[in-house]
């Protein structure tokens, strides 16, 4: 009798070693990225993870965020985010247990920060 294996995360979650720095707008430090969201069939980021807070590595909290809320300006070398901090501290986080990041979670991500819900069967 063959049994089904568990299906396993679409997306794999690719860690930053150096901290790239992201800002708001006008300019003001919201935090750092962490790391991106990586759909594993396709190679492409869906969302990119903000680690906010925290001194010394102790009480950070991280955010996902929709890669598309993220401008790169390559003269500075950082990301600018293009959503208020405060929606961003008030969305979906976690500080010690990173959730299960399937389509349900993406669609709560989407959801929160009122953008289309990635569809991660597609890659």
């Amino acid at each position: 009798m063959a049994t089904e294996a568990a299906p396993t995360q679409i997306l794999i979650q690719a860690t930053i070693s150096g901290a790239m720095k992201v800002e708001s707008r006008d300019g003001d430090s919201v935090g750092h990225v962490h790391a991106f969201m990586v759909h594993k069939g396709s190679g492409r980021v869906t969302h990119a993870v903000l680690s906010l807070g925290g001194f010394l590595g102790m009480g950070k909290s991280f955010y996902p965020l929709p890669f598309s809320l993220l401008s790169f300006d390559p003269v500075r070398d950082l990301y600018v985010v293009t959503i208020d901090r405060r929606m961003l501290e008030g969305g979906p986080s976690w500080a010690n247990n990173a959730p299960v990041f399937d389509q349900a979670y993406a669609d709560r991500v989407g959801s929160y920060y009122q953008v289309r819900s990635e569809d991660l069967s597609l890659g």
